[in-house]
């Protein structure tokens, strides 16, 4: 079941005692039983074994089928599991207890690790909204006029998050190109990726309230990767008035691991100066913390890398989208998440969307296995990630992967 000497950790490894991300696994021993589990290096712990073994007073939590009662239980909570994780790591006075608890990753089957209450995906890009704007609107504003003053964002669908490497079908919908009068049926010949970090809400609030900047760390759990699947012409028809629906909701891929928010204070960052004065519940100007985070995205299509988009350069922080989400009063609720829309930079190799890396299809990608403007069936899109960790180290994010199956 477990390697010689797992504890032991090459030099290097991204998934160290700094980072310990949440996930939820089977074995094919008991495959109708949901383990929650911590990552250390090429291995998952049982977590709610290991403290059933020692005792711990989180060990209802930790045996739990699901990541949303430790979620819920609140930054204090959260805090001392991941003290007390670290000490099982790191105290060999408890190699005896944790190892056989170990599982190797090629042995056991990731799920998705909570339950998805809502899903929020914004537009927090400036470089992103840039290109999209002189896409779509080459004789216009690339900005549309509310950009800089507030995080723009819609609803999507809970029901169609999954995990990681769960097949992703080509969905079917209206299509209408500039030069047909009329639409017609059928798959999505523009099928694209929007590669995006997103943030998971532990600790619910109540109808008619609001979280402030300053109680961001009180309520987002923690951090994963998602890829937010988009048929561009199925969009492109049905976004005005209403924004995105189907062209979006037929899936979105987010990683097996939760990062904790606390494994990500070494990436803490300022981000982008604002040249657009905001208002007070938007202005952190003043916050105790930076708000932007230096995450390293790398974008591979079937197996060769097309883009290596920076997480520092997204014009809205994941605390301003937070309280933006809420200041009309919309509660919180266990297991919400929320996405930072597509992360792209400055430059044409930093883009986190096909429609951006070909511009519009019109400049299609060279790739070893032939040109791609948008995605064929077969074709399998990763998305990884690494943030800095403290003394030099580096946090690893877990990837996410997905394949095109055709329509049925």
């Amino acid at each position: 079941m477990t390697d010689a000497h797992p504890l032991d950790l090459p030099e290097g490894d991204l998934f160290g005692p700094d980072n310990l991300p949440y996930g939820l696994f089977t074995t094919a021993e008991t495959p109708e039983r949901h383990r929650i589990g911590v990552r250390y290096g090429a291995h998952v712990l049982d977590a709610g074994a290991v403290a059933a073994a020692l005792g711990s007073e989180h060990t209802a939590l930790l045996q739990a089928p699901a990541l949303n009662p430790l979620m819920a239980a609140g930054r204090p909570v959260w805090d001392a599991v991941r003290a007390e994780l670290r000490g099982w790591f790191t105290d060999r006075a408890h190699a005896a207890v944790v190892t056989p608890h170990l599982w190797s990753l090629s042995a056991v089957t990731l799920h998705l690790p909570f339950a998805v209450a809502d899903y929020v995906d914004f537009y927090a890009s400036e470089h992103h909204a840039t290109n999209v704007g002189r896409i779509f609107r080459p004789d216009g504003d690339a900005l549309t006029p509310n950009w800089k003053h507030l995080p723009i964002g819609y609803h999507g669908r809970a029901g169609t998050v999954v995990v990681s490497g769960t097949p992703v079908v080509r969905p079917q919908g209206q299509r209408k190109p500039r030069d047909e009068t009329v639409p017609a049926f059928g798959p999505s010949r523009r099928l694209d990726i929007e590669a995006e970090v997103g943030f998971v809400v532990g600790t619910p609030t109540q109808l008619g309230t609001s979280v402030p900047l300053s109680a961001f760390r009180d309520h987002v759990f923690g951090v994963t990767l998602l890829n937010d699947w988009s048929a561009r012409d199925i969009q492109a028809w049905e976004y005005v008035p209403l924004g995105p629906f189907l062209g979006k909701s037929f899936a979105t891929s987010v990683s097996p691991w939760i990062t904790p928010l606390p494994a990500l204070d070494a990436a803490r960052t300022a981000p982008p100066a604002r040249d657009v004065p905001l208002l007070p519940y938007l202005d952190d100007a003043g916050e105790a913390e930076p708000g932007g985070l230096d995450l390293r995205l790398t974008v591979t299509l079937n197996g060769h890398t097309v883009a290596e988009p920076p997480f520092s350069a997204m014009y809205w922080t994941a605390a301003q989208q937070l309280a933006h989400m809420t200041v009309n009063g919309a509660s919180l609720r266990t297991g919400d998440l929320y996405a930072s829309g597509t992360v792209s930079g400055p430059e044409p190799g930093q883009r986190g969307s096909l429609l951006e890396l070909t511009w519009g299809g019109s400049e299609p990608l060279e790739l070893p296995d032939g040109k791609r403007a948008f995605l064929e069936d077969g074709d399998e899109v990763v998305l990884s990630a690494w943030a800095p960790g403290p003394g030099g180290t580096r946090i690893g994010m877990g990837e996410v992967r997905g394949t095109v199956s055709h329509s049925a």
